[in-house]
Protein backbone atom coordinates (compact mmCIF):
# COMPACT_ATOMS: atom_id res chain seq x y z
CA UNK A 1 0.00 0.00 0.00
CA UNK A 2 1.45 3.57 -0.78
CA UNK A 3 1.63 5.88 2.10
CA UNK A 4 1.12 9.66 0.69
CA UNK A 5 2.62 12.42 2.67
CA UNK A 6 0.93 15.87 3.21
CA UNK A 7 2.09 17.40 -0.05
CA UNK A 8 1.62 14.57 -2.20
CA UNK A 9 0.65 14.95 -6.05
CA UNK A 10 -2.07 12.52 -7.72
CA UNK A 11 -2.31 12.38 -11.55
CA UNK A 12 -5.53 10.68 -12.90
CA UNK A 13 -5.97 9.21 -16.12
CA UNK A 14 -10.03 8.23 -16.41
CA UNK A 15 -10.31 6.56 -19.63
CA UNK A 16 -13.14 4.45 -20.68
CA UNK A 17 -12.17 1.38 -19.99
CA UNK A 18 -8.93 1.67 -17.69
CA UNK A 19 -8.23 3.79 -14.75
CA UNK A 20 -4.73 4.76 -14.10
CA UNK A 21 -3.47 6.95 -11.23
CA UNK A 22 0.37 7.69 -10.76
CA UNK A 23 2.13 10.29 -8.51
CA UNK A 24 5.36 12.10 -9.88
CA UNK A 25 7.44 9.06 -10.67
CA UNK A 26 5.35 5.77 -9.92
CA UNK A 27 2.15 3.98 -11.25
CA UNK A 28 -0.04 3.41 -8.19
CA UNK A 29 -2.75 2.08 -9.62
CA UNK A 30 -4.20 0.80 -13.16
CA UNK A 31 -7.76 -0.92 -13.03
CA UNK A 32 -11.09 -0.87 -15.27
CA UNK A 33 -13.71 1.80 -15.45
CA UNK A 34 -16.62 -0.22 -13.88
CA UNK A 35 -18.25 -0.52 -10.62
CA UNK A 36 -21.13 -2.44 -9.43
CA UNK A 37 -23.67 -1.06 -7.07
CA UNK A 38 -26.38 -2.59 -4.35
CA UNK A 39 -29.70 -1.24 -5.68
CA UNK A 40 -31.50 -2.06 -2.26
CA UNK A 41 -29.04 0.30 -0.46
CA UNK A 42 -27.41 2.21 -3.42
CA UNK A 43 -24.03 0.73 -1.81
CA UNK A 44 -21.29 0.46 -4.07
CA UNK A 45 -20.41 -3.40 -4.55
CA UNK A 46 -17.45 -3.68 -6.76
CA UNK A 47 -15.17 -1.27 -8.33
CA UNK A 48 -12.25 -2.01 -10.88
CA UNK A 49 -10.96 -5.31 -11.63
CA UNK A 50 -13.65 -7.30 -9.44
CA UNK A 51 -16.76 -5.27 -11.10
CA UNK A 52 -15.52 -6.30 -14.38
CA UNK A 53 -15.49 -9.95 -13.32
CA UNK A 54 -18.98 -8.91 -12.49
CA UNK A 55 -19.93 -7.10 -15.70
CA UNK A 56 -22.68 -8.77 -17.72
CA UNK A 57 -23.13 -11.46 -14.84
CA UNK A 58 -25.50 -9.35 -12.35
CA UNK A 59 -28.70 -10.43 -11.34
CA UNK A 60 -31.43 -7.82 -10.84
CA UNK A 61 -30.42 -6.20 -7.59
CA UNK A 62 -26.92 -5.28 -8.98
CA UNK A 63 -26.03 -2.63 -11.55
CA UNK A 64 -23.13 -2.80 -13.36
CA UNK A 65 -22.09 0.88 -14.35
CA UNK A 66 -19.29 2.00 -16.69
CA UNK A 67 -19.36 6.04 -16.06
CA UNK A 68 -17.67 7.25 -19.58
CA UNK A 69 -18.54 6.93 -22.54
CA UNK A 70 -16.52 8.30 -25.51
CA UNK A 71 -13.63 9.25 -23.46
CA UNK A 72 -15.47 11.72 -21.09
CA UNK A 73 -17.80 11.06 -18.02
CA UNK A 74 -21.31 10.57 -19.33
CA UNK A 75 -22.50 9.71 -15.78
CA UNK A 76 -21.16 12.34 -13.08
CA UNK A 77 -22.95 11.11 -10.02
CA UNK A 78 -21.46 7.31 -10.72
CA UNK A 79 -17.77 8.53 -11.97
CA UNK A 80 -17.46 10.48 -8.44
CA UNK A 81 -18.34 7.68 -6.45
CA UNK A 82 -15.97 5.09 -8.68
CA UNK A 83 -12.89 7.49 -8.42
CA UNK A 84 -13.14 7.89 -4.68
CA UNK A 85 -13.43 4.10 -4.72
CA UNK A 86 -10.24 4.16 -6.78
CA UNK A 87 -8.03 6.59 -4.72
CA UNK A 88 -9.02 4.98 -1.42
CA UNK A 89 -7.32 1.98 -2.60
CA UNK A 90 -3.81 3.70 -2.69
CA UNK A 91 -4.96 6.35 -0.47
CA UNK A 92 -5.11 5.45 3.20
CA UNK A 93 -6.86 6.12 5.83
CA UNK A 94 -8.91 8.71 4.48
CA UNK A 95 -9.74 9.49 1.14
CA UNK A 96 -10.19 13.72 1.79
CA UNK A 97 -6.89 13.94 4.04
CA UNK A 98 -3.99 14.43 4.18
CA UNK A 99 -5.10 17.48 1.52
CA UNK A 100 -3.34 16.75 -1.73
CA UNK A 101 -0.78 19.21 -3.36
CA UNK A 102 -1.50 18.78 -6.83
CA UNK A 103 -4.22 16.77 -8.46
CA UNK A 104 -4.23 16.75 -12.16
CA UNK A 105 -5.88 14.64 -14.81
CA UNK A 106 -5.95 14.21 -18.85
CA UNK A 107 -9.02 14.77 -20.97
CA UNK A 108 -9.65 14.37 -24.31
CA UNK A 109 -9.48 18.16 -26.85
CA UNK A 110 -12.61 17.68 -28.16
CA UNK A 111 -14.46 18.43 -24.85
CA UNK A 112 -17.45 20.73 -24.30
CA UNK A 113 -17.67 23.11 -21.13
CA UNK A 114 -20.09 20.66 -19.32
CA UNK A 115 -17.71 17.56 -20.25
CA UNK A 116 -14.87 19.73 -18.42
CA UNK A 117 -17.16 21.10 -15.63
CA UNK A 118 -18.13 17.07 -15.06
CA UNK A 119 -14.98 15.83 -14.39
CA UNK A 120 -13.82 19.11 -12.71
CA UNK A 121 -16.69 18.48 -10.51
CA UNK A 122 -15.40 14.49 -9.50
CA UNK A 123 -11.84 15.83 -8.65
CA UNK A 124 -13.35 18.16 -6.50
CA UNK A 125 -14.06 16.11 -4.16
CA UNK A 126 -10.42 15.58 -3.13
CA UNK A 127 -9.90 19.05 -2.06
CA UNK A 128 -6.28 19.99 -3.84
CA UNK A 129 -4.41 22.69 -3.47
CA UNK A 130 -4.00 22.94 -7.23
CA UNK A 131 -6.50 21.17 -9.33
CA UNK A 132 -5.81 20.96 -13.44
CA UNK A 133 -6.74 19.45 -16.66
CA UNK A 134 -4.68 18.58 -19.15
CA UNK A 135 -5.32 17.79 -23.10
CA UNK A 136 -4.88 13.78 -23.38
CA UNK A 137 -2.74 14.45 -26.79
CA UNK A 138 -0.42 16.66 -25.16
CA UNK A 139 0.53 14.30 -22.81
CA UNK A 140 0.43 11.47 -24.59
CA UNK A 141 3.28 13.17 -27.00
CA UNK A 142 5.29 13.55 -23.39
CA UNK A 143 4.28 9.80 -22.33
CA UNK A 144 6.14 8.69 -25.88
CA UNK A 145 9.16 11.17 -25.37
CA UNK A 146 8.24 13.52 -27.46
CA UNK A 147 9.43 17.53 -26.88
CA UNK A 148 5.92 19.71 -27.06
CA UNK A 149 7.28 22.80 -26.47
CA UNK A 150 9.58 23.25 -29.72
CA UNK A 151 7.97 24.36 -33.07
CA UNK A 152 8.00 21.53 -34.94
CA UNK A 153 5.45 19.88 -36.01
CA UNK A 154 4.60 16.07 -34.47
CA UNK A 155 1.55 14.53 -35.61
CA UNK A 156 -0.09 12.29 -32.89
CA UNK A 157 -2.73 9.76 -33.57
CA UNK A 158 -4.70 8.43 -30.05
CA UNK A 159 -6.53 5.79 -30.49
CA UNK A 160 -8.36 5.01 -27.13
CA UNK A 161 -11.39 3.29 -26.30
CA UNK A 162 -13.99 5.49 -26.89
CA UNK A 163 -12.56 8.68 -28.77
CA UNK A 164 -9.56 8.69 -31.48
CA UNK A 165 -7.98 12.10 -31.79
CA UNK A 166 -5.71 13.14 -34.21
CA UNK A 167 -3.46 16.53 -33.41
CA UNK A 168 -0.66 18.59 -34.71
CA UNK A 169 1.59 19.57 -31.63
CA UNK A 170 4.03 22.81 -32.01
CA UNK A 171 5.21 24.95 -29.34
CA UNK A 172 2.91 23.60 -26.30
CA UNK A 173 -0.46 24.18 -28.48
CA UNK A 174 -2.55 22.26 -30.87
CA UNK A 175 -2.76 23.57 -34.42
CA UNK A 176 -4.25 21.34 -36.05
CA UNK A 177 -7.02 18.93 -35.13
CA UNK A 178 -9.54 16.09 -36.25
CA UNK A 179 -11.71 13.53 -33.43
CA UNK A 180 -13.98 10.95 -34.75
CA UNK A 181 -15.81 8.42 -31.72
CA UNK A 182 -14.78 5.33 -33.86
CA UNK A 183 -12.15 4.07 -31.22
CA UNK A 184 -11.99 0.40 -29.05
CA UNK A 185 -15.40 0.46 -28.22
CA UNK A 186 -17.10 1.00 -31.07
CA UNK A 187 -14.60 -1.68 -32.70
CA UNK A 188 -15.82 -3.51 -30.28
CA UNK A 189 -19.71 -3.32 -31.10
CA UNK A 190 -18.74 -3.97 -34.47
CA UNK A 191 -17.96 -7.26 -33.67
CA UNK A 192 -20.87 -8.07 -31.72
CA UNK A 193 -22.81 -7.11 -34.56
CA UNK A 194 -21.04 -9.34 -36.56
CA UNK A 195 -21.93 -12.26 -34.55
CA UNK A 196 -25.23 -11.49 -34.92
CA UNK A 197 -26.06 -10.88 -38.61
CA UNK A 198 -23.48 -13.67 -39.81
CA UNK A 199 -24.11 -16.72 -37.18
CA UNK A 200 -26.88 -15.53 -35.48
CA UNK A 201 -25.08 -16.08 -31.88
CA UNK A 202 -24.93 -12.96 -29.51
CA UNK A 203 -22.06 -12.22 -27.46
CA UNK A 204 -20.68 -10.11 -24.78
CA UNK A 205 -18.76 -7.18 -24.87
CA UNK A 206 -15.87 -8.78 -23.02
CA UNK A 207 -15.87 -11.44 -25.42
CA UNK A 208 -15.60 -9.22 -28.10
CA UNK A 209 -12.67 -7.44 -26.84
CA UNK A 210 -10.65 -10.47 -25.81
CA UNK A 211 -11.66 -11.51 -29.73
CA UNK A 212 -9.91 -8.08 -30.44
CA UNK A 213 -7.28 -8.14 -28.44
CA UNK A 214 -5.78 -12.02 -29.45
CA UNK A 215 -7.10 -12.11 -32.99
CA UNK A 216 -6.98 -8.34 -34.05
CA UNK A 217 -5.52 -7.32 -37.17
CA UNK A 218 -5.82 -3.54 -38.84
CA UNK A 219 -4.30 -4.64 -41.97
CA UNK A 220 -6.18 -7.89 -44.18
CA UNK A 221 -3.37 -7.94 -45.93
CA UNK A 222 -1.36 -9.29 -43.41
CA UNK A 223 -4.54 -11.42 -41.88
CA UNK A 224 -4.03 -14.87 -41.74
CA UNK A 225 -6.76 -17.45 -42.60
CA UNK A 226 -5.35 -20.21 -40.37
CA UNK A 227 -5.73 -18.37 -36.81
CA UNK A 228 -8.33 -18.79 -35.58
CA UNK A 229 -10.61 -18.49 -32.33
CA UNK A 230 -13.23 -20.35 -30.85
CA UNK A 231 -16.35 -18.14 -29.38
CA UNK A 232 -19.05 -18.70 -27.35
CA UNK A 233 -22.41 -16.90 -27.01
CA UNK A 234 -26.29 -17.59 -27.03
CA UNK A 235 -27.68 -18.96 -30.00
CA UNK A 236 -30.25 -16.31 -31.30
CA UNK A 237 -32.64 -19.08 -33.00
CA UNK A 238 -32.45 -21.64 -30.33
CA UNK A 239 -31.52 -19.69 -27.14
CA UNK A 240 -28.86 -22.05 -26.07
CA UNK A 241 -25.32 -21.74 -25.18
CA UNK A 242 -23.42 -22.51 -28.76
CA UNK A 243 -19.71 -22.01 -30.01
CA UNK A 244 -18.72 -20.64 -33.12
CA UNK A 245 -14.91 -20.00 -35.19
CA UNK A 246 -13.24 -17.00 -36.63
CA UNK A 247 -10.37 -16.28 -38.29
CA UNK A 248 -7.95 -13.21 -38.14
CA UNK A 249 -8.94 -12.42 -41.49
CA UNK A 250 -12.41 -12.33 -41.69
CA UNK A 251 -11.97 -10.64 -38.13
CA UNK A 252 -9.88 -8.05 -39.85
CA UNK A 253 -12.93 -7.37 -42.58
CA UNK A 254 -14.89 -6.61 -39.47
CA UNK A 255 -12.13 -3.95 -38.08
CA UNK A 256 -12.01 -2.29 -41.24
CA UNK A 257 -14.37 0.40 -41.50
CA UNK A 258 -13.43 1.42 -38.22
CA UNK A 259 -9.74 1.75 -39.34
CA UNK A 260 -11.16 3.93 -42.28
CA UNK A 261 -12.85 6.09 -39.95
CA UNK A 262 -8.84 6.64 -38.42
CA UNK A 263 -7.42 6.90 -41.45
CA UNK A 264 -9.98 9.88 -42.55
CA UNK A 265 -9.35 11.81 -39.55
CA UNK A 266 -5.51 11.74 -39.85
CA UNK A 267 -6.02 12.73 -43.76
CA UNK A 268 -8.28 16.01 -42.76
CA UNK A 269 -5.78 16.86 -40.31
CA UNK A 270 -3.20 16.67 -42.81
CA UNK A 271 -5.04 18.71 -45.04
CA UNK A 272 -6.10 21.74 -42.75
CA UNK A 273 -2.31 21.27 -41.29
CA UNK A 274 -0.27 24.96 -41.90
CA UNK A 275 2.06 23.75 -44.43
CA UNK A 276 5.48 24.69 -42.32
CA UNK A 277 4.23 22.11 -39.98
CA UNK A 278 3.75 19.45 -43.07
CA UNK A 279 7.25 19.96 -43.55
CA UNK A 280 8.09 18.89 -39.83
CA UNK A 281 5.19 15.84 -40.59
CA UNK A 282 7.24 14.58 -43.16
CA UNK A 283 10.72 14.19 -41.82
CA UNK A 284 9.17 12.86 -38.41
CA UNK A 285 6.24 11.22 -39.47
CA UNK A 286 2.90 9.60 -37.76
CA UNK A 287 3.00 8.98 -33.85
CA UNK A 288 0.43 6.64 -32.48
CA UNK A 289 -0.35 5.88 -29.38
CA UNK A 290 -3.63 4.49 -27.13
CA UNK A 291 -4.97 1.07 -26.45
CA UNK A 292 -6.03 0.03 -30.07
CA UNK A 293 -2.52 1.34 -31.64
CA UNK A 294 -1.47 -2.14 -30.32
CA UNK A 295 -3.48 -3.95 -33.60
CA UNK A 296 -1.51 -6.11 -35.47
CA UNK A 297 -0.72 -4.18 -38.95
CA UNK A 298 -2.04 -1.13 -37.38
CA UNK A 299 2.13 0.47 -38.65
CA UNK A 300 2.12 -1.05 -42.09
CA UNK A 301 -1.16 0.32 -42.84
CA UNK A 302 -0.45 3.92 -42.10
CA UNK A 303 2.34 3.85 -43.96
CA UNK A 304 1.43 2.39 -47.08
CA UNK A 305 -1.66 4.56 -47.17
CA UNK A 306 0.24 8.34 -46.12
CA UNK A 307 3.80 7.29 -46.80
CA UNK A 308 5.31 8.51 -43.90
CA UNK A 309 7.17 7.26 -41.46
CA UNK A 310 4.79 5.58 -38.31
CA UNK A 311 5.84 5.23 -34.84
CA UNK A 312 3.59 3.02 -32.85
CA UNK A 313 4.22 3.84 -29.05
CA UNK A 314 5.17 0.43 -27.11
CA UNK A 315 3.67 1.73 -24.26
CA UNK A 316 0.43 3.25 -25.28
CA UNK A 317 -1.68 2.39 -22.34
CA UNK A 318 0.35 4.18 -20.73
CA UNK A 319 1.24 7.32 -23.06
CA UNK A 320 -0.97 10.03 -21.09
CA UNK A 321 -0.32 8.71 -17.81
CA UNK A 322 3.27 8.76 -18.00
CA UNK A 323 2.90 12.19 -19.53
CA UNK A 324 1.04 13.61 -16.61
CA UNK A 325 3.05 12.30 -14.02
CA UNK A 326 6.27 14.17 -15.87
CA UNK A 327 3.82 17.54 -15.60
CA UNK A 328 2.82 16.47 -11.95
CA UNK A 329 6.62 16.37 -11.35
CA UNK A 330 7.99 20.08 -12.72
CA UNK A 331 4.14 21.98 -12.96
CA UNK A 332 5.29 25.30 -13.07
CA UNK A 333 7.68 23.80 -16.50
CA UNK A 334 4.60 23.00 -17.71
CA UNK A 335 2.07 25.92 -16.79
CA UNK A 336 1.20 26.73 -20.34
CA UNK A 337 -0.57 23.48 -20.77
CA UNK A 338 -2.40 23.43 -17.33
CA UNK A 339 -5.69 24.66 -16.83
Amino acid sequence: MVSFTSAQNLAIDLGNNNTLITNQSSLLLSQPSCMVIDKTNNRVEAVGDKALDMLEKTHHHLKSIKPMKGGVISDGESAKRMLKELVAKVKKPNVFGPRLNYLLSGIPYDTTSVEQRALRDALDQFSSRHTFLMHEPLAAALGMGLPIQGPEGKLIVDIGGGITEVVVISLSGIAAFQSTRVAGDSMDEDIRDHFRKEYNLAIGLRTAELLKIRLGCACPALASMTIKMAVTGKDLMEGIPAKREITELELSHVLDPSIRRVEEAIQHTLEVCPPELASDIFQSGIYVTGGNALLKGMEQRLADTFQLPVTIDKDSLLSVSKGISQVLATPQKFRSVLF
